[in-house]
């Protein structure tokens, strides 16, 4: 590594027209385009560092241009000078003096940051030809916590409570790796539940999931309380009540209206309900927490940081953590948010599905599970089935689990034909003039 150079960035507005068929679409963001923000570091060794941060279509550019600012910090720099002290680099990019003002750490500023954090841990297990699970999970304690900053979070885990934890973590490690390479790891589906699908499409996709295995399912509400009660009621017709089903509003509901509309979604069940509320209330979720048992409340894919995680977790505000792989600022900050999420006994079920979001994050939960968590239960990683088929590696998928990657690095890299066809706005997917008026500006 003290000789491999960074020694071009290449960034990509990479967008895909999924709203043609309703894919993605939830009570609020209900036509999107699932997009990323896409970076390329380039060596002098041929080998390359992708990235990427989910995004819906429009505004993809501007993420780009924070990517292009930011990814002048890593030109010309070895690997080693940034992996040796990880969490130095991670705060060069967040304290950089004049930009933090337009975050600080939230929004698209430090969504560009995940990408080219991501990007360089990508770059990383490449050279040391590792899936980043492995390099993460057979990482020494100190050079995990190196890659950590405490800041800000060091009133709800210190140093040496981290510490503990990955120590303990060795123990066993061996048996939790056989088992998942036997078993793989518990997923739920989101592909049959979208908002803008019809009856008739739910009851197919519902049928056709548990024919694959699938024993988790969720379903989208936020709309009319009489029409997402008829929908639950379909999935539960399709699923029984063996099986497990979530639902989620994405944000749809003020705090009074969400323990309400929670209330009468009760008689279906729900596993936990998902993003009742503004992602930024958290003492608004430690209410609707509170007056909802036994419902599960759960959030975390709009969570801007591991502060608002640490607020969420004292505030004992949620009981499923959702982690995000690029809506913190990447790797780094996940890992302290699993630490967290593991002093205060609170299982993570990630966010994933959009693009490239399940090839990232079935990474951290083996990490969890390997060296963090040390545990299974009520643990699952959600997964939706689209835009696989542009990875070099995507997921593998087998009766509801997901299995263990082998392929070096972070999984995240797209064909170069993919980068072509859906690049944003000269790719031959944006060519028909009718669409790109109608749903991109």
């Amino acid at each position: 590594m003290n000789d491999l150079r960074i020694e071009r960035i290449r960034t990509i507005d990479l967008r895909f027209p999924t709203s043609r068929e309703a894919i993605g679409s939830d009570a609020v963001n209900k036509d999107p385009d699932y997009s990323a923000a896409y970076c390329i570091l380039e060596t002098n060794s041929g080998l390359e560092g992708h990235g990427l941060t989910f995004t819906l279509g429009r505004g993809t550019d501007i993420v780009v241009q924070a990517l292009d600012y930011l990814a002048r910090t890593v030109k010309g720099r070895t690997l080693s000078s940034i992996v040796s002290n990880f969490a130095a680099f991670s705060r060069e990019l967040t304290d950089e003096s004049q930009f933090r003002w337009l975050g600080p750490e939230k929004g698209v500023i430090h969504l560009a940051t995940g990408a080219l954090i991501n990007a360089v841990w990508d770059l990383y297990a490449k050279v040391e030809g590792k899936p980043l699970w492995k390099l993460l999970a057979e990482m020494e304690t100190e050079q995990l916590l190196s890659a950590v900053d405490f800041r800000y979070i060091d009133d709800a885990i210190s140093r040496d409570e981290a510490k503990a934890i990955l120590d303990a973590g060795k123990a066993g490690i061996s048996e939790r790796l056989a088992q998942l390479q036997a078993e793989g790891y518990p997923a739920y589906t989101t592909s049959a539940g979208w908002f803008g699908f019809s009856d008739e499409k739910i009851r197919r996709l519902c049928h056709e999931g548990l024919a694959d295995g699938w024993t988790h399912f969720k379903l989208k509400v936020g709309g009319d309380p009489a029409d997402d009660l008829r929908r639950g009621r379909i999935v539960r017709e399709e699923i029984g009540w063996e099986n497990r089903m979530m639902v989620d509003a994405n944000q749809k509901w003020g705090v009074s209206e969400s323990i309400d509309r929670i209330h009468q979604l009760q008689e279906l069940e729900p596993w936990w309900m998902e993003e009742p509320t503004s992602p930024d209330d958290i003492l608004g979720h430690a209410r609707i927490r509170r007056e909802c048992k036994p419902t599960r409340i759960a959030t975390g894919e709009h969570c801007h940081n591991r502060v608002m995680f640490k607020q969420l977790m004292q505030a004992e505000a949620i009981d499923v953590c959702q982690i995000d792989s690029c809506r913190v600022a990447g790797v780094n900050e996940n890992i302290a948010i699993l630490l967290m999420a593991a002093k205060f006994g609170i299982p993570v079920c990630p966010h994933a599905g959009g693009v490239g979001l399940c090839e990232y994050v079935q990474h951290l939960s083996f990490f969890d599970y390997l060296r963090v968590s040390r545990s299974l239960e009520n643990r699952v990683i959600e997964y939706v089935d689209h835009l696989h088929e542009h990875f070099l590696h995507p997921v593998h998928i087998r009766k509801g689990r997901y299995l263990l990657p082998e392929a070096p690095g972070y999984s995240i890299q797209i064909y170069p034909e993919s980068l072509e066809t859906y690049q944003y706005p000269g790719g031959a997917a944006w060519a028909e003039p009718s669409y790109q008026e109608q749903h991109v500006r």
